[in-house]
Parts: structure tokens; sequence; C-alpha cells
């Protein structure tokens, strides 16, 4: 096999890295933080059929080294791999964690939300100018792409807005594999104990939110007599909407900025109604996702990978980022930011198969209604330091930077 090639754990070149990998072969071994072996898989055709692949599941009784004791009992993506949810479930267990959660993302509630939205939108991007300093310089990240999706999905699952910035301080513990490994597991108690009392609470105060639902489930037996979700899948699964209900949709919100930010005439093809602001929320996806490899996936069996062994009971993370720039599935441009690409292999940035995105569609109107709503007031809006001086989202999860200040332009 060949050398395997060290996770970064500080993300500092998550692109550069995803290509490197994905030139390399489709499926590359490597190192995970506290020297665990793994293996990656990036590229676009690969990667999808990876992810549909019945010989792959994703709970970690498959994960060997964890099994036999390889794996640190102190370990920065311990959260990943064994939380209680849909996430680590696989056949009829994911399909009825699946089920229950799924009530919260039909077509008609995520449409009934685009009121609210488009309201919370209004009034951040009302209060930006307030929160400029002496140079007229807001950090739109911390101001506007966080607070959205985090008001959306609180609001969803029925969490008091007192416990908004420790979740959302907690999560970026939990994603970041250059957090020390005692912190993100410190991190990952407080998020469970934190979701405890929100549950404690909707439990004695229930409503039309999501948590109160899983309440219910949970209070409900089955006619056999056996529960319908555990405390454990109902906390495991608040933390799943948590995670990916707003910290990729603040991830894409900041990348498709910095992507307009960058390509000027592809703005101003969207503001002269020449494109659409759909277009820009998916060629973002594709080029500059919000997750650059995520984790984890088991084969049950050897399997081949385009030539490459990936033996059974390897943890693999999903290449995203390489995936979404793969020439080979987007053609040689496949580098370019292009909000005009006519219509064709779509991209992987919310997975695919049985475990593809619940909300997808919610992040999808989030992120264009900020758009839509940031650019209507502030047209002119420019980065206030180059992108490349940037600092980055610690780790090589989540992709994006971790502050996007900009001079709102008049």
């Amino acid at each position: 096999m060949d050398v395997a090639h060290p996770m970064d754990p500080d993300g500092t070149a998550v692109q550069a890295d995803a290509a490197a990998l994905r030139e390399r072969a489709a499926a590359c071994p490597v190192v995970l933080p506290g020297g665990v072996p793994g293996m990656i898989v990036s590229r676009h055709r690969e990667l999808r059929d990876f992810l549909t692949d019945p010989r792959v599941a994703k709970n970690a009784r498959h994960f060997a080294a964890l099994q036999q004791g390889r794996v640190p009992a102190q370990w920065q993506l311990s959260a990943f791999a064994l939380v209680t949810g849909m996430t680590t479930a696989d056949g009829d267990d994911h399909r009825r964690l699946r089920g229950l959660a799924a009530e919260a993302f039909t077509p008609r509630r995520v449409a009934a939300l685009r009121p609210w939205i488009e309201r919370l939108a209004g009034e951040l991007v009302a209060e930006l100018p307030g929160r400029t300093d002496p140079d007229g310089i807001v950090d739109l990240r911390a101001s506007f792409a966080y607070p959205l999706p985090m008001g959306v999905i609180s609001e969803l699952l029925g969490v008091d807005p007192a416990h908004r910035d420790r979740l959302h301080d907690l999560t970026h513990l939990l994603v970041s594999t250059s957090s020390p490994a005692a912190d993100a597991m410190a991190a990952q108690r407080e998020i469970h104990a934190v979701l405890a009392d929100v549950v404690a609470d909707r439990r004695t105060h229930p409503g039309d939110d999501l948590t109160s639902a899983l309440i219910a489930a949970r209070d409900r037996e089955r006619d056999d007599g056996t529960e319908r979700l555990s405390d454990e899948e109902v906390t495991g699964t608040l933390l799943l909407m948590i995670v990916a209900g707003h910290e990729t949709t603040l991830n894409l919100i900041t990348n498709a900025v910095r992507a307009l930010s960058a390509h000027p005439a592809q703005l101003d093809l969207v503001l002269s109604g020449e494109a659409s602001w759909d277009a820009v929320v998916e060629e973002t996806l594709r080029w500059d996702g919000p997750v650059a490899n995520f984790p984890f996936r088991y084969p049950t069996t050897d399997l081949e990978v385009d030539g490459t062994l990936v033996p059974r009971g390897t943890p693999v993370l999903a290449g995203y980022a390489g995936a979404g720039r793969d020439p080979r599935a987007y053609g040689p441009d496949a580098d370019r930011f292009d909000i005009t690409r006519p219509p064709g292999t779509r991209h992987l940035a919310f997975g695919h198969g049985a475990h593809y995105c619940l909300g997808a569609p919610l992040a999808r109107l989030e992120a264009t209604v900020a758009l839509r709503t940031l650019y209507g007031a502030h047209p002119r809006l420019a980065p206030a330091v180059p992108d490349a001086e940037l600092p980055r989202l610690p780790g090589f999860i989540g992709n994006s930077v971790a502050q996007l200040p900009v001079g709102l332009g008049g």
C-alpha cells in the first residue's frame, strides 16, 4: 500500500490537499489524528458509488481499530464515530431514525419557513451598519452568516436563545480536528448536557418543534412494547441537527460571499438578473462546499475502489472537497468558479444515497435568501482583507474561514 498521507489537523490547505489526494488515486491511505490509520475516497464517480455501496456501513461496530482497542480513549473524532443517531445507523435503525427526523424537513414545512427566514435575514442585514468598527468593517461571518442558520435551526428544534451561542462554541470544538482530544471529549460531554436541558424544557413545555416531536416518539411504545426511540437517540439526533443545521449553512453563506468577492464578473451576472442566486449556491456547493471531508464509513468486507484495496473495517473519509473539483466529472475547468456552468454532473456536497442530507432543501433556501437579502442591501460589499490572509477554520472537516471582515460599500 502507498505511504499514508497525514491529514492536516489544522486544515491549512484544504483544497490543495484534496487535489493532491484526488490525483494520487481514487482511494488513498491517510493517517487520522491520534495516529489512527484510515482512507479517503475523493474522486467524484468513485465516491458516489462508495456512498451507495451496500458493503459499506456507518455504525462503528464495523470500525476494526476501535473494536480492537487501537484508537486512543481520548480521540478528537470520537463524536463522529460514536454518537448515537442517524449518522451512525444502518438499515432498519437508520430508516426509523431518519423517518422521525424527516417530519421537520418536509417540503411543506420548509416552504412555510420562507417568510420567517426572509424576515430574520432582513433584520440581520439592517443591523450590519450598526455593527461596523470605526473603520466601517464588520465580520460578516459572526454578524450575519452565523445568526441566520442558528436562529432557524433553533426555532425548528425549540432551543432557547440562551443556549445558542454556547452550542455554537461547543460545535466548533467538536468539528475542529485541531482541538486537543481532551477538549473535544469535554465539549462532547457538555453539548449532551446542554441538549439534555433542552429536552427537559421541551418535555415540560412541549411545542410545535422537532424536539417535542422526538420526545413524543420516545414516550410512545411500539405495538410489541419496545421503545421507538431511546434517550441516547433523542440527544444524538438533536446533536446532528444542531451541527449540520447551522455549521454547514454558515460555511456555505461565508464561502459564497468569498467566491463572489473574488469573481466580481460573476456577481455582476446575478445583480443584473442574468444568473440566479440558486446558481451561486449550487456552484459554491460544488467548488468550495461547506464540508471538506466527512467521517466515517466502514467497509464490511475487503473491497476495491478503482483497483485500490480498502480493507474491511477501515474508517473512510468522504472527500467532498476533492470530488467537487474532479476534472473527470466537471471537465478541465473544474477548478474555475462559474455560476453559468451548464447542468451536468450533480455535486456531492450534501452526500448521496440513503444518508443524503435531510436538511439540504432548508440549507439551499437559507443560503439563497441570505445572499439575495445581503446583496440587495449592499451590492458593493467588499472584503476588507485579501482572502489568502483570512484565518482558516481549523480542521479538515469543515471548510471555510474563521472570520470574514467586509466593508458594506456605503
